[in-house]
């Protein structure tokens, strides 16, 4: 018996949706304690910048639930130049995944059973890659909040108080 029925996929991807919204919330807290001035600091010649890295992570978040709608993985990057600055990336972001994830909201569940190749590493229906997404956000935005202090910003709160910005007593 297949346990991906039309109801379950449908109830999977609207739990997904409503967690990744939640996510980006988080991570426009993250990117927007980049200070500008800081925002090529490295902290090994091996790492990427924090600008490359936040770029990679809105960029991606969005491409991926792009792709999820299209049916299609490609390695390419579909977004080119990041935007100016800080503000713009987090504005980018925002509008960008927020547009992304109606598209994936409107998908019929034939379309989410839909087997899905991922870059030839496996196969699997494209609702599943919803979690994909998630956890490739939460792996990047926590690398960036990393960056953060050396960089002299403040760590935002993300699943709890951080030292910057602690829960009420």
């Amino acid at each position: 018996m297949n346990a991906l029925t039309p109801e379950f996929v449908v109830g999977l991807r609207d739990v997904m949706l409503q967690g990744l919204a939640r996510e980006m919330e988080t991570t426009k807290k993250v990117l927007a304690a980049i200070p500008e001035a800081k925002r090529d600091y490295r902290p090994d010649p091996k790492a990427r910048t924090a600008w490359d890295l936040a770029w990679h992570l809105a960029s991606a978040d969005v491409q991926m639930l792009d792709e999820i709608a299209d049916h299609k993985f490609a390695m390419e990057p579909r977004f080119k130049a990041a935007p100016a600055n800080v503000s713009a990336l987090v504005k980018w972001y925002d509008d960008n995944f927020k547009r992304a994830m109606e598209r994936v909201k409107t998908m019929s569940p034939a379309a989410l059973m839909q087997t899905v190749d991922f870059y030839g590493a496996f196969n699997h229906p494209v609702v599943m890659y919803l979690a994909f997404v998630n956890n490739h956000s939460i792996h990047h935005r926590a690398q960036l909040a990393v960056y953060l202090r050396p960089m002299g910003s403040k760590v935002p709160s993300i699943y709890g108080g951080s030292a910057d910005e602690p829960w009420p007593a």
